[in-house]
């Protein structure tokens, strides 16, 4: 279980996809490029910017070598320089509030663009997601979802904001310190060139085995994590078997990995730092030591060397920052590539507005199933329901009664159109389900089920999701006939009561009267009850029963079961064995067949 987990969520921050950066990698994230266009003159003059504050960056080391030059009674290498030191002082802070100006607007542009496309990205990925049919979620995990959401969007979001600037950034420090370097002493930049190649080879490599036992290290450190997790959640578990010691060991003995894998790491990062310090300064004290050979030849200034030790810097930096840089850009275009799988899914047909969310098919409540067969597509070789048929007028109490696997609850996803049978056919009204928008379907159709998901709102949110902009008055009817008034009232905050995660602060006989008000409210034609009273104590199942019988009123109600005392009153009776309907009658006709899986069902549940 802490594996699962942790593929799941552990995972996402320092494991974000990487992609190789090709031809089909950058189409790919061109696609996304184009959430830019609606902002392309920002994107444009921040661009422009970006070019702008870079290339002045790159002035200063001049400016430095002229002050010493100068200072010295030199002659100036650079003419378009003026040849006091006041005149280079004065030009030296232009230029810099020059760059100061451009990068103050390149950062809030650019900030401003990536902000904006990224919303717009989260919320077509996000109304993506809830459009996609439900096979789609059978085959994956919420965590894994929610990632994408979160994890894949928010490396775009860094890559879009920073990476992209900075690597932009980066390559004109790079090739334009390079021309200046060569510009102020060819000898020196050929031996400096000789130097750096070897240098950040062996930084890239000591980098990435660096990296290797840091995700080793992460892997540990959350298996510990999830440990932690998973014991504090089932902590009455772990009280009642008296396994306290057994936890505490198994969560030593993950942390003393870790110490060993992070020890290891740390040797190799003093090794690597050791290097570092010795071959970047030795590279350093090289160069030196060459240029002031050079000075003392009178081959160079002091100035000139100067400044080639500044723009050396800035090319060993913009080198060293490559592999970071790249590797982040990696990542962002694995991520696009995962948030583009889901904006290229098919989704389901649905209302993009909700001032489109209206009925303008009228389902009065008759409803047919013929030959319908079904199989999920996730496991398309086992079928689920074989040719059924059933006819439930308006206003008709259908009870669909059989064994756990029989395909019950199968047949409430399709009447809610949640998946398409292989074959046969749902008629509403005599119409195929086909000739109505799943909008007019769903909107017409509800459902009770026998697990309440209520959502982290108020009780009144949570009635009101039934019928959207719905009156204080219609949510407080809807709870009284639902049974429901007299324990909201109850709470200090009466309707305003905040119901927790999942609707964890209410009983289960309380979030089943919340979910049947919220179906009132809806006042569907076609009601689906799901178990809707098989897990509640008696008084519990007493009030809902009651509500039950109050929403069914007047609508054609298909009645999924185990308690056969709750069905007596069905119009008629469906009784499912293995997907496939092998009884179908009134209460007193099934119990007349002495043979019938309903007559034996029924006797189980007496003699319990």
């Amino acid at each position: 279980m802490a594996r699962g987990r942790l593929n799941s969520s552990s995972t996402q921050e320092k494991d974000l996809p990487k992609a190789k950066i090709n031809r089909n990698s950058l189409k790919q994230v061109g696609r996304l490029l184009s959430y830019v266009k609606p902002h392309r003159r920002k994107f444009i003059a921040g661009f422009i910017f970006l070019i702008l504050s870079s290339l002045t960056g790159l002035a200063f080391p001049a400016f430095l070598g002229a002050l010493i030059d100068v200072a010295q009674g030199n002659k100036l290498k650079y003419p378009l320089l003026p040849a006091t030191l006041t005149g280079i002082g004065m030009l030296a802070f232009i230029v810099l509030f020059a760059q100061a100006f451009v990068s103050f607007f390149r950062v809030v542009w650019f900030v401003q663009v990536a902000e904006r496309s990224l919303a717009d990205i989260r919320r077509d990925t996000y109304f993506k997601l809830i459009t996609l049919p439900m096979n789609f979620f059978s085959n994956r995990r919420v965590g894994e979802l929610n990632s994408r959401i979160s994890s894949d969007l928010s490396q775009i979001q860094d890559a879009m904001t920073t990476t992209f600037a900075e690597m932009i950034r980066q390559l004109i420090l790079l090739v334009g310190g390079i021309i200046l370097l060569v510009i102020v002493s060819f000898k020196l930049t050929l031996a400096l060139l000789l130097l750096l190649p070897v240098l950040s080879a062996t930084a890239i490599f000591f980098g990435r085995f660096i990296r290797k036992l840091s995700r080793q290290a992460q892997d540990k450190l959350a298996e510990s994590n999830i440990i932690v997790e998973e014991t504090l959640q089932g902590i009455a578990n772990v009280k009642a078997f008296v396994n306290e010691a057994f936890e505490a060991g198994r969560y030593d003995k993950n942390l003393r990995e870790v110490v060993t894998i992070a020890v290891r790491g740390a040797k190799f990062r003093g090794i690597f730092a050791s290097f570092i310090v010795f071959c970047m300064f030795g590279a350093i004290v090289g160069i030196i030591w060459y240029g002031s050979v050079l000075v003392s030849h009178h081959e160079l200034q002091v100035g000139s060397l100067t400044t080639f030790i500044l723009y050396s810097l800035f090319v060993a930096a913009a080198m060293g920052s490559f592999p970071e840089l790249y590797a982040n850009m990696q990542k962002a275009v694995g991520a696009s590539e995962r948030v583009l799988e889901i904006l290229d899914e098919t989704s389901e047909e649905v209302s993009i507005r909700e001032s489109e969310n209206v009925i303008k098919q009228k389902i009065k409540g008759h409803l047919s199933f013929k030959n319908v067969i079904f199989a999920y597509p996730s496991r398309s070789e086992i079928e689920v329901l074989k040719g059924i048929s059933f006819d439930a007028e308006t206003g008709q109490k259908v009870a669909i009664v059989g064994p756990s696997g029989s395909g019950k609850s199968t047949m409430a996803a399709l009447i809610l159109q949640f998946y398409h049978p292989q074959s046969g056919t749902i008629l509403f009204d005599g119409q195929p389900a086909s000739a109505y928008t799943l909008t007019d379907i769903r909107n017409q159709v509800a459902i009770v089920p026998q697990d309440v998901l209520l959502f982290g709102g108020t009780i009144q949110e949570n009635i009101a999701y039934g019928k959207l902009g719905s009156s204080k008055e219609e949510i407080v009817q809807a709870a009284k006939r639902a049974n429901a008034h007299q324990f909201v009232t109850s709470f200090p905050e009466g309707y305003d009561t905040v119901v927790g995660e999942r609707g964890v602060k209410l009983s289960g006989g309380q979030r089943q009267r919340i979910a049947i008000a919220r179906a009132l409210l809806k006042n569907p034609s076609i009601l689906i009850l799901d178990e809707a009273t098989s897990s509640l104590d008696s008084e519990s199942e007493r009030l809902v029963q009651e509500a039950l019988e109050e929403l069914m009123k007047n609508r054609t109600s298909i009645i999924i079961a185990h308690r056969l005392s709750t069905i007596r009153e069905a119009d008629q009776i469906i009784v499912l064995e293995k997907g496939e309907i092998i009884e179908k009658g009134n209460h007193q006709e099934l119990l007349a067949n002495e043979q019938g899986l309903y007559k034996y069902l029924s006797g189980l549940q007496f003699e319990v």
